[in-house]
């Protein structure tokens, strides 16, 4: 405590007539009220790729009250020169940087292949990590990441930042207060046009495995599970890429879940159309806003159509004769990504639980792997929720 405040805590106490004792105790209470209202440090963080969404998690840090980037991981030219315009020191590997830096949390937003090697090695040093979706390449790496890191009590979180926008959260609210009755059908749209050029600059993007399936539908499917429970089977079907990938351009999938719901996912990367998530919902400015929706949910008292969040019920009876009618549910308006590194730094601290943990990343991308199966062969999937981490 500063000592010209102690005195005058001292000279008003002894005025009032009060003991050595009660003043000493006086002090004690002053001194852990004062340190109680002192601001924590910022918590120190690192990003592994500082591509397209490594740059937003960046700047998302940057605007943090909570959070500071200390370095960047990322060997390439336009890595370095952006850790550079960011003041910060740039290395060509997470060992390297280790080496050098103590954070507190690593971001990871590589290409999938590397996710487990890099997250891996977080794990091994202690450091709670946030992964980009999807988790991994494959469910038995993923798997083999979780284990670990539960064995090693090391908190991993999953970047299904859509959780994090007011948006979804409203949604999951009006569901869970029983506003559209029992979740019945769920339908998700996922339709957009990507460029040539998308593909030149980073040729992963055109092999097997990074096709709009693994890359956007992840997304969608995260969210149906998050509204409506766990996917018990799948039956799917996929067109190869027109342009000479390896990947897919256009899939379908219909995914029954343990509720008895039904729901029909679509998604394309080589078709123009304004019902995407991307376009739908202002979340990043860099997409063009269309005024439409790209998920509709139905129950048996009410229906949402998101992101407009326009609530449709029956006004009188529940009957297809009877008005049908709308109203637009309110809803904050912020950033995800600035929601959830604020949410990281919170899981960092032991405030809070991941809101979408290892253990649920892993759960999404089973049912990814279950839509790839599918499609290739025309089977219909079970899964048996070998998800579960001992």
């Amino acid at each position: 405590m500063d000592m010209v405040l102690e005195n005058m805590i001292l000279a008003q106490s002894a005025a009032k007539g009060m003991t050595v004792g009660e003043m000493t105790g006086l002090l004690s209470q002053n001194a852990l009220s004062a340190q109680n209202t002192l601001p924590s440090p910022k918590v120190r963080l690192a990003i592994c790729g500082l591509g397209l969404v490594g740059q937003r998690h960046a700047a998302a840090m940057a605007q943090s009250l909570d959070a500071q980037l200390i370095g960047v991981v990322d060997p390439s030219d336009a890595g370095r020169s952006a850790a550079q315009s960011l003041g910060l020191s740039c290395y060509n590997s997470l060992s390297e940087m280790l080496e050098e830096e103590t954070p507190d949390g690593v971001v990871i937003s590589t290409p999938t292949p590397l996710h487990v090697e890099q997250g891996e090695t977080c794990i091994e040093h202690g450091i709670p990590v946030l992964i980009e979706k999807p988790l991994a390449a494959s469910i038995e790496e993923a798997r083999h990441l979780v284990q670990r890191a539960k064995e090693k009590d090391i908190a991993i979180l999953v970047g299904h930042h859509r959780r994090h926008n007011p948006i979804i959260k409203k949604a999951k609210a009006l569901i869970s207060e029983g506003r559209l009755g029992q979740i019945r059908a769920l339908q998700s749209t996922c339709w957009f046009y990507k460029p040539d050029d998308y593909f030149e600059v980073a040729e992963w993007r055109k092999l097997k495995g990074a096709g709009p399936i693994s890359v956007n539908l992840v997304h969608d499917v995260d969210l149906m599970r998050h509204f409506c429970g766990e996917v018990l089977r799948v039956q799917a079907q996929s067109v190869p890429s027109s342009r000479g990938f390896e990947n897919e351009e256009l899939a379908s999938a219909i995914l029954t879940f343990d509720t008895g719901a039904i729901a029909t996912v679509s998604v394309s990367d080589s078709v123009v159309s304004p019902w995407s998530w991307e376009m739908t919902s202002k979340e990043y400015h860099i997409y063009p806003h269309t005024h439409e929706s790209c998920y509709m949910i139905a129950g048996t008292e009410g229906a949402l159509s998101i992101p407009d969040l326009r609530l449709w019920t029956h006004p009188d009876a529940k009957d297809w004769w009877s008005p049908i009618s709308a109203i637009s549910m309110p809803s904050e308006t912020t950033d995800p990504l600035h929601n959830q590194i604020r949410h990281f730094v919170e899981v960092i601290r032991g405030k809070a639980e991941p809101l979408v943990s290892g253990e649920e990343g892993l759960k999404t991308l089973e049912v990814i792997d279950a839509i790839q199966a599918a499609a290739s062969t025309g089977e219909t999937i079970t899964l048996d929720h070998r998800s579960a981490i001992g």
